[in-house]
């Protein structure tokens, strides 16, 4: 499993954990908080009634008829009152009241249960016996939203309890709120919790963004491909690449040497052998032409260490470097043209032909320097294995990438040489004179193919010869 799940799971395992048990606590404690602020202002409704009662108690006037007229009038009012989402058209508050024996003396739903003993209900138990009296009951034991508050209040004469008068408030609207709260909680919670999921989404990505560039990196440098150190900014990461890139460059710099060391003594050991047989021979006594034939062997071996030096210095300068420099956009017909009319490549008894679209302008981003040299190496040695009246291909084709194919009708490659062209030194007879390259020129291309973001490679033709396709990334358009 990948770091970024990993810590996109560990962190929504906890935010789902801790929304869930956040808005399940809410919900639940929704209701009582909701209850709570109902009852406090039933306290006070239930007080300044009672007094209101006691008051009409104290003129001597019937209480009961005077408070029964005001029901009967609120009870005929209608209105529209518009509770945030809940609109609430009729009063639903009863009020009763009870002597100092707890019996009903009023009842403000028309006189429902006047008469009655309410003497051990809790509301009217608990303040005749002068404490806070209130109670909560549902008309339908299975169904708690017909549940119904109590709130009472003491009526006093004096210092004297002379009575009880309770206000009761159905819950039902209040239920009907409550739902709606629950309803909003719900979906902001979810909102919210979705909006914390992405954005662990987006911060693991950020976190693990640099590993993951850092990998790419490591597999790339095992697979042995050009690449520079990705930005992995300033972090403990970035650091940690750095380092990396440091330790791969001492690694490669020290074998770099060693291979080195191994490929040049195998390279000058041939050239070396030669002069070293040929200056043998020429201290003994020979004819004139003999003598002028060993000392054009040395002259020859000379210039061929000379090429190989040359090449190797040219091949070490392109292998360490990581990128490219002087960049401009190159027309590969033009520099082929170029190639093919110079002096370097142009035999005249080998025809050379170059086929492209002529209303096509390839063009590539790159060093001109670098691939003339490595397309000069691939004509360079289709030349060399091409017979005397033979003739050369190159052709330009696009798809996704710029393909220049150079075509040869020699001998062809043997089977046993075909995985061993690109190494440094490996080198094949020509068919002319028999003599073999310094071995640098395939593996020169190749560098330079590979700067370039594009590749190299050599085949068989069926009809005979060799075809080399060097293939370049096109100049994205201005």
């Amino acid at each position: 499993m990948r770091i970024r799940t990993r810590l996109f799971l560990c962190y929504f395992i906890i935010v789902a954990a801790g929304f869930y048990y956040l808005v399940d606590w809410i919900l639940d404690d929704l209701r009582p908080r909701y209850l709570e602020s109902v009852e406090e202002s039933l306290v006070d409704t239930a007080n300044i009634l009672s007094s209101i009662f006691t008051d009409v108690l104290a003129e001597g006037t019937e209480p009961a008829e005077a408070f029964r007229h005001t029901f009967e009038d609120v009870k005929k009012r209608r209105f529209s009152a518009r509770i945030y989402e809940f609109e609430k058209t009729h009063v639903d508050l009863r009020v009763y009241a009870t002597d100092s024996e707890g019996i009903v003396v009023f009842d403000s739903d028309d006189g429902r249960d006047e008469g009655a003993d309410y003497s051990q209900w809790n509301d009217v138990y608990r303040t005749l016996a002068g404490e806070y009296g209130a109670r909560a009951t549902r008309t339908d034991p299975e169904d708690p939203s017909t549940t119904i508050l109590y709130v009472a209040a003491p009526l006093r004469s004096g210092e004297n309890t002379v009575g009880v008068l309770t206000v009761c408030k159905p819950l039902l609207s209040g239920n009907l709120l409550i739902r709606g709260a629950q309803q909003k909680i719900i979906i902001v919670g979810i909102a919210a919790g979705l909006s914390v999921l992405l954005l662990g989404l987006v911060t693991s990505t950020w976190i693990t963004r640099p590993i993951e560039k850092l990998t790419q990196y490591a597999m790339a440098v095992r697979d042995g491909k050009r690449i520079g150190l990705p930005d992995l900014g300033n972090s403990e990461i970035g650091v940690m690449g750095k380092a990396l890139d440091e330790m791969r460059e001492a690694l490669e710099g020290k074998e770099y040497v060693e291979q080195y060391i191994q490929t040049l003594t195998h390279g000058l050991k041939g050239p070396l052998s030669a002069i070293r047989g040929a200056v043998e021979l020429l201290q003994e006594d020979m004819g004139p032409e003999r003598r002028g034939r060993f000392l054009r062997n040395v002259e020859v071996e000379t210039a061929r260490l000379q090429r190989i030096a040359d090449r190797l210095l040219l091949l070490a300068s392109l292998e360490s470097r990581k990128g490219l420099r002087d960049v401009e956009d190159i027309d590969l017909v033009r520099l082929i043209g170029e190639l093919i009319e110079s002096s370097a490549v142009h035999v005249s008894s080998r025809k050379i032909d170059l086929t492209s679209s002529p209303e096509k302008a390839y063009l590539v981003r790159g060093e001109r320097f670098l691939l003339y040299h490595a397309l000069h190496n691939l004509i360079q040695n289709a030349t060399e294995f091409t017979s005397e009246e033979g003739a050369i291909e190159i052709a330009i084709t696009e798809s996704d990438m710029i393909d220049i194919s150079v075509m040869d009708d020699g001998p062809g490659i043997p089977e046993y040489a075909l995985d061993r062209v690109f190494e440094r030194f490996y080198s094949l007879q020509r068919p002319d004179t028999g003599r073999k390259s310094s071995g640098l020129g395939l593996s020169f291309a190749r560098e330079v193919a590979e700067l370039h973001g594009g590749t190299v490679s050599v085949q068989n033709r069926p009809e005979g010869g060799v075809k080399a396709s060097f293939r370049l990334p096109q100049s994205p358009v201005s």
